[in-house]
C-alpha cells in the first residue's frame, strides 16, 4: 500500500449496522485494508492532539469490545486504538488461513507500519499477550511500553481449567465441539465463558451479560467462528513448543520495552504462578498481583489498570502533561 493511498483508508469509517457489533458512547470503527488482511479498529476520539499512542490486542475468542471498559480512562494520556484480530470480532479471516501467534503478530506490526503509528504503548490479553509481546521482541522500534494482561506465555503444567481451551487445538475437537452443544442457547455460553474468564463472575452487569449475549449470537452466526477459534488456539500451542529464539519466554527476555505485568489470583486460564517468572523475564518489569481478578482484569478492575498503567508512564518519564497527569484519576 502506498503512502498516498494510506489516508483515504484510515479515514473510512464504518457504520456499525444494527445487531451487529456494539459500539459503547465515545467510540468509532473502521475498516482498515492491509495486504492479505481487512482489520476493524476501534478507536476513541483523542482528547487533545499530540497524545502518545496506544494499541491493544484481545485474547482468545475475544475482540476489541474487551478494552471499551479501559480506553475511558486513559482518555487524557493516550490516543487509543483497539484492533480485532483477523478472523475475530468485525475482521474476516486472513486469505492465507494463518492464525499461528506470529501470523497475528504480523498483522498487527502491518497495522502499526501502515498507520505510522509507531512507537506505540502496546497492551495485550492472552493470546494478545503473546503476540504482543513477539511484537515487541521482533519490532521494539514500534513499542514504547508494553502492558500484558494474563499473558499466555508457555506453562509446563498447565491448569486443568485450561485444558478445554488447549484441546480446541487437536484436529476435529472443534467440529465435535460444535456438534455436541447445537442446542446450547447464547445465555448458556456466555454464562460459561464468563464462570471461566472472571473471578466472580457476579460482577457483571446485567446490560454487560445482554451485550455478551447479542456479540456470542453475532459470531456464532459467522461461518468461520470455530475455524478461527480452533487454529488460534492450535498456532498457540505450536508457539509453546516452539525452542530456541523463537521460544516466547526467550523473545520475553529481549523486549526492551519497559513492562507492566498484571496477574490475577482466580486466573482460571493462566497460572498466577506464572506472574513471578514473568517479572525475572521480562528485563524492566513491574507487577501488579491482584487476588481476586481472573483472566480478564481489564474488563474487571479497569480503574486498577488504568492507575497501574498511569504509574508506569510516570516512572518511565512518559507522563509529562499536567492534563494526562490527572486524566482518568
Amino acid at each position: 500500500m502506498s503512502s498516498t493511498e494510506l489516508p483515504a483508508v484510515l479515514a473510512t469509517t464504518v457504520t456499525p449496522r444494527v445487531g451487529t457489533v456494539r459500539v459503547a458512547e465515545g467510540e468509532r470503527l473502521r475498516s482498515v485494508g492491509l495486504p492479505g488482511i481487512t482489520l476493524t479498529v476501534r478507536s476513541r476520539p483523542p482528547v487533545r492532539e499530540g497524545l502518545p499512542p496506544a494499541l491493544y490486542v484481545h485474547g482468545l475468542g475475544g475482540s476489541s469490545q474487551n478494552w471499551s471498559a479501559l480506553m475511558p480512562l486513559l482518555d487524557g494520556l493516550v490516543d487509543s486504538e483497539a484492533l480485532d484480530l483477523p478472523g475475530f470480532g468485525d475482521s474476516p479471516p486472513p486469505d492465507d488461513g494463518n492464525y499461528s501467534v506470529t501470523g497475528h503478530a504480523r498483522a498487527v506490526i502491518r497495522y502499526l507500519d501502515a498507520a505510522e503509528r509507531g512507537p506505540v504503548h502496546l497492551f495485550g490479553n492472552s493470546l494478545g499477550g503473546a503476540v504482543a509481546t513477539r511484537v515487541a521482541a521482533v519490532r521494539p522500534d514500534l513499542v514504547e511500553t508494553l502492558t500484558l494482561i494474563s499473558p499466555a506465555l508457555p506453562e509446563i503444567r498447565a491448569q486443568r481449567t485450561a485444558w478445554p481451551t488447549a484441546l480446541l487445538s487437536v484436529p476435529g475437537v472443534a467440529r465435535l465441539f460444535t456438534r455436541l452443544t447445537k442446542d446450547w442457547s447464547a445465555e448458556q455460553r456466555v454464562r460459561g465463558v464468563m464462570a471461566l474468564c472472571y473471578g466472580d463472575p457476579g460482577m457483571v452487569t446485567p446490560e454487560g451479560f445482554r451485550d455478551a449475549v447479542e456479540e456470542m449470537e453475532r459470531r456464532l452466526a459467522l461461518p468461520y467462528f470455530w475455524d478461527a477459534m480452533a487454529r488460534s488456539s492450535r498456532g498457540l500451542v505450536n508457539a509453546y513448543t516452539l525452542g530456541g529464539q523463537h521460544g516466547l519466554w526467550r523473545q520475553a527476555e529481549r523486549v526492551l520495552a519497559p513492562t507492566l505485568l498484571v496477574y490475577g489470583g482466580r486466573d482460571q486460564l493462566v497460572a498466577y504462578r506464572m506472574a513471578r517468572r514473568a517479572a525475572r523475564a521480562f528485563r524492566d518489569s513491574r507487577l501488579l498481583s491482584l487476588p481476586d481478578a481472573g483472566h480478564v482484569a481489564m474488563m474487571e478492575y479497569p480503574e486498577t489498570v488504568a492507575s497501574a498503567f498511569r504509574e508506569l508512564l510516570a516512572e518511565t518519564g512518559e507522563l509529562t502533561s499536567p492534563a494526562g497527569a490527572d486524566a482518568g484519576s
